[in-house]
């Protein structure tokens, strides 16, 4: 049965299915559980930095739940090695702003050791972090830097949009024995959509269509593909039929997804919060016209945050943000 949740209840139950059908599942970070700040008869406890994780701890301890030191290298660290001997730990990174301090275990040794090893280890590592703009968060704490994970070979990034997405990219992570960089986008984090109960995965590496359309394909993922649906409304009242396509997995990327709709429309938007340089965006853009060159009846387009830090100021930021009416601008160019 299906009920709307928000994104946040979607990803807690995912864990908490996760964790009760497989002992192997640990989940550790900071301030995961109560941080060691709460009274003994204080049941509340903060779970993470969008209190996500709450009631967790509640549930299945101290043992699996841990609360870890202001440390993200030893937190990458001890995840890293607790993968490799056989345990599943997911791992809250509070924002992804914050990868630069633990890269290293993710690159040179996560995403590299079943590689190294010649498959003969596997590193079971979901790795969940908060992206993007939109909560005046500035620029230590707002940006989009799913594009840095999804190019490293070995690592496999995804970012839901929504919350049945969530729930079931999440557990397919859970328990993919590779690891898994799982991208909380801030701006849906609160959104309800239709979710089932009970246990159910999302493939990675498979994208899908979240409207169907036959002039133009507009990509999004994570909250652009909200701002996309919101144009692809707009711009039916111009009488231009606009399909959205979901990528939901950015590496692996599901190409002929991309390619198969390219062929139906003949023109293309990708929408991405990140900046513009080395981006999503530019890898799309880039399969369109080496694999769909004939495909194109357009230039593709793209609508990105500008190549800047994210400012804290509201107003500055809303304009540094995509919006549907950037993406309605960027197809009206196409002509």
């Amino acid at each position: 049965m299906a009920r709307e949740i928000p994104t946040a209840v979607a990803i807690n139950e995912a864990i908490r299915i996760a964790m009760e059908t497989d002992p192997d599942v640990i989940l550790m970070g900071e301030d995961v559980a109560g941080g060691g700040t709460r009274e003994a008869e204080d049941t509340a406890e903060i779970g993470g930095i969008m209190g996500v994780t709450r009631g967790l701890n509640t549930q299945f301890g101290n043992d699996r739940v841990l609360d870890t030191p202001i440390s993200e290298m030893g937190i990458l660290g001890t995840a890293v090695g607790a993968a490799m001997t056989g345990l599943r730990p997911i791992v809250e990174l509070m924002f992804i702003d914050f990868l630069g301090v633990c890269l290293d275990p993710l690159l040179n040794q996560a995403a590299k050791l079943r590689y190294m090893l010649g498959g003969k280890a596997r590193v079971p590592l979901t790795v969940r972090t908060v992206t993007g703009a939109g909560m005046q968060s500035a620029a230590q704490h707002s940006q989009s830097l799913y594009w840095m994970t999804a190019g490293i070979p070995g690592l496999k990034t995804v970012i839901p949009s929504n919350a049945y997405d969530a729930k079931g990219l999440l557990l397919a992570a859970i328990r993919d024995d590779d690891p898994v960089v799982f991208c909380e986008a801030k701006g849906i984090i609160f959104d309800a959509t239709d979710v089932p109960e009970g246990d159910y995965v999302v493939p990675i590496g498979k994208a899908a269509i979240a409207r169907e359309g036959s002039d133009v394909t507009l990509v999004g993922m994570g909250l652009t593909v909200k701002m996309a649906l919101a144009a692809a409304e707009a711009l039916a009242s111009e009488n231009v039929d606009a399909e959205v396509l979901d990528l939901r997995s950015l590496a692996p990327l599901d190409e002929d997804a991309i390619l198969a709709s390219l062929a139906k429309t003949g023109r293309l938007v990708v929408v991405d919060e990140a900046t513009p340089r080395c981006g999503i965006a530019s890898d799309v853009a880039s399969l369109c016209v080496t694999k769909g060159f004939d495909l194109l009846d357009a230039p593709v387009g793209r609508v990105t945050a500008p190549h800047t830090p994210v400012p804290f100021s509201a107003v500055l930021e809303q304009a540094y943000m995509p919006s549907p009416d950037k993406i309605i601008a960027a197809v009206r160019d196409l002509g």
